[in-house]
C-alpha cells in the first residue's frame, strides 16, 4: 500500500474509522508510518497523537479497542478507510460515535418504517391506525397476517405480473416487520443471525 505520508508536514495522514458490521463512521484519527505498521501488526487500531506527541492505540486505557477488519487507501494515497469491530463504545465521552450515533445498522427507507411500526405499537392504544390496530389484535392475529401474505406472494410467484408480485412481496415484508416488533426484535436482529450463519460456512 503506497500511502503518500511525506504530503503532510508532519507526515500524517487522516484514518475514518468505520464499523464494519453497521457501516457507521465511528471517529476520525491520524496515523504515522509508524502506527500504520503497528495497527497491520497488532490488528488494534493504533494512531498518532497530535496533542500527546505520541503513538497511542485506541482503548488502552478504556479497554474499548478497534479490532482491525480491513484497509483501504483512497484515490489521491493520502487518506485511510479502516473497517473494524469495536468492542465497546468508541467515543471518549462514552457515545458509539464521535458524532454522538447509535452504532447500529441503517436499511435505508426500512429503518424509517421501522421506527413508524415501533411508534406505533409503543402507542398502540391511543393510535387510530392499520398498524396499531394490529397489535392491540395481539400476537396471533399478526402471525396469521404475515401467513396470508407469504400464501399471496407464493401465488404471484407463479404468475407473470410482476407488479402483483413485488407488490404482495412489500405487503410479506411490512407485516414480517409489524411481526418482529410484536416479538420484541428488530431488522438488525435478523441480520447478526444471518451473518453469524455465514461465518459458520
Amino acid at each position: 500500500m503506497n500511502i503518500d505520508f511525506k504530503k503532510d508536514r508532519d507526515g500524517l495522514v487522516p484514518a475514518i474509522i468505520q464499523d464494519d458490521l453497521t457501516s457507521k463512521v465511528l471517529m476520525l484519527g491520524y496515523m504515522n508510518e509508524e502506527a500504520f505498521l503497528k495497527t497491520n501488526q497488532s490488528k488494534k487500531v493504533t494512531f498518532f497523537s497530535r496533542s500527546k506527541q505520541r503513538l497511542w492505540t485506541k482503548g488502552e486505557e478504556s479497554g474499548n479497542f478497534l479490532k482491525l477488519v480491513s484497509i483501504a487507501l483512497d484515490c489521491d494515497n493520502d487518506a485511510l478507510l479502516i473497517k473494524v469491530n469495536p468492542t465497546g463504545p468508541v467515543c471518549h465521552k462514552g457515545t458509539d460515535t464521535c458524532w454522538e450515533e447509535d452504532n447500529v445498522s441503517s436499511f435505508g427507507f426500512l429503518s424509517d418504517l421501522e421506527n413508524i411500526i415501533q411508534n406505533r405499537k409503543r402507542n398502540s392504544e391511543n393510535e387510530d391506525s392499520y398498524i396499531a390496530s394490529l397489535f392491540r389484535k395481539g400476537i396471533n392475529k399478526i402471525a396469521q397476517k404475515v401467513g396470508e401474505e407469504a400464501v399471496e406472494v407464493v401465488i404471484e410467484a407463479k404468475d407473470n405480473n410482476d407488479n402483483l408480485f413485488l407488490n404482495e412481496s412489500a405487503d410479506l415484508l411490512f407485516h414480517y416487520m409489524i411481526l418482529l416488533q410484536a416479538k420484541g426484535f428488530t431488522l438488525s436482529d435478523v441480520e447478526k443471525t444471518l451473518r453469524q450463519r455465514h461465518k459458520m460456512e
